[in-house]
């Protein structure tokens, strides 16, 4: 018997009526999942489209591919540069991570060996992802059941996003704890997906950016050695300027070769994915490109002001793009269809005030170093004001134009 068979024939028992009914929303993630969904719309209105709710996710899935590998490479290219100029796997307090890989005889910790660092970047990777992947899809079956209403698969983007603003080096209790945070108070109080207003992957991570501020406040990051501290250029710049980053060029960083979280790391990389949302249409361009102007042009304003105190007014925006998260929630958390702005003059004012926000807080209060995150929250948080002032200029413009005519 085919599966298709086997859950047709056991769907009864989990439909209104059935012995399981309010098991429900597990079957059906678990049908949804392996296969389209039969629901058709019976009343009016009608709309034609492509694009369902799963295709859309898989799309955005689909988009983090090229950051997820290159984050693998940088992230076990990196482990493996601090495991040898410490002397050795034989000579330094492995991380268990690095344990793992070499107590199954992988092949060593070879910082010109790709495989190894691709090897050692997905000891990191994995356990982050499972851990998020249970812990989070455990509280969203959990709110599922109680609700009674299906496990959407904006769930699955959720855990990916989440798990690639995360350190490399970040404790698993936290990055459970931080996805659950995300989960119930970013999305399931409010109703769950497409009625929540802030995104559940920033909202989990900025949870543990303030309850743990020694491992996730951005600056630096551990990996592969316990004592092995490698600064950020945001933490670097924060302290001395952009000129003291000297063990990386900007060309290192747009390509991605940098100490950083997981998947934030390459420009180049991020770029890909952003050109194919954008042709796919579920990025809006306006989201973008007012993001990008809003960044660049405050910091070429700084830049202009500068400051005898402040070495961060002096980093130029180029840096900006390819420091830190930026480019990462520009094309993944700003585009967020939910908690983004929904009119078109609304995205582009909403996005640029995230660009503006994202460098008042790195440049201003440096003791951020990280600021895009908390700027796509507070953009969140005004994006409904922003739509509602947008529509009653519309408004207003109508009554006006009706005044003269009548």
């Amino acid at each position: 018997m085919s599966l298709r068979k086997r859950l047709d024939k056991i769907a009864p028992l989990f439909q209104h009526g059935g012995k399981y009914q309010r098991f429900y929303p597990i079957y059906e993630m678990i049908d949804t999942f392996l296969y389209s969904t039969n629901d058709t719309t019976t009343v009016a209105p009608h709309a034609r489209s492509a694009l369902d709710l799963k295709r859309v996710m898989t799309y955005v899935v689909l988009a983090t591919f090229p950051a997820i590998l290159v984050g693998l490479y940088n992230v076990g290219w990196q482990a493996n540069i601090a495991i040898q100029s410490m002397g050795g796997p034989n000579n330094v307090d492995l991380s268990w991570q690095a344990s793992v890989i070499q107590f199954f005889g992988f092949i060593g910790f070879n910082p010109a060996n790709p495989l190894s660092c691709f090897l050692h970047g997905t000891a990191y990777f994995l356990p982050i992802y499972i851990v998020t992947l249970v812990s989070g899809g455990i509280a969203e079956v959990i709110f599922a059941v109680i609700r009674k209403h299906d496990v959407n698969e904006g769930f699955f983007v959720t855990s990916m996003l989440y798990t690639l603003i995360m350190p490399p080096n970040a404790p698993l209790w936290q990055v459970s704890l931080g996805i659950i945070f995300g989960v119930v108070i970013g999305k399931e109080i409010f109703g769950g997906t497409g009625k929540n207003f802030l995104n559940p992957a920033l909202t989990g991570r900025a949870f543990l950016y303030f309850a743990y501020p020694a491992s996730m406040s951005g600056d630096k990051i551990w990996v592969a050695a316990d004592g092995f501290t490698s600064a950020t250029i945001l933490g670097q710049s924060a302290i001395s300027g952009i000129e003291s980053v000297s063990d990386f060029s900007w060309f290192d960083a747009f390509i991605g070769l940098v100490p950083g979280s997981i998947g934030e790391t390459s420009t180049l990389a991020i770029l890909f994915s952003a050109l194919f949302l954008l042709v796919t249409k579920i990025a809006n361009f306006r989201l973008i490109f007012g993001c990008l102007i809003g960044m660049i042009s405050f910091a070429t304003l700084l830049n202009l002001i500068g400051s005898q105190s402040n070495p961060m007014f002096s980093m130029p925006w180029y840096w900006h793009l390819v420091s830190g998260g930026f480019m990462f929630g520009l094309v993944f958390m700003v585009t967020e269809p939910v908690s983004a702005a929904m009119t078109n003059k609304g995205r582009w004012a909403y996005a640029f005030l995230i660009g503006v926000m994202c460098i008042l807080i790195r440049v201003v209060n440096p003791a951020f170093p990280e600021g895009m995150m908390l700027a796509i929250l507070f953009g969140n948080m005004l994006a409904p004001l922003i739509d509602y002032l947008v529509v009653k200029s519309h408004i207003r413009k109508r009554l006006s134009r009706h005044a003269r005519h009548s």
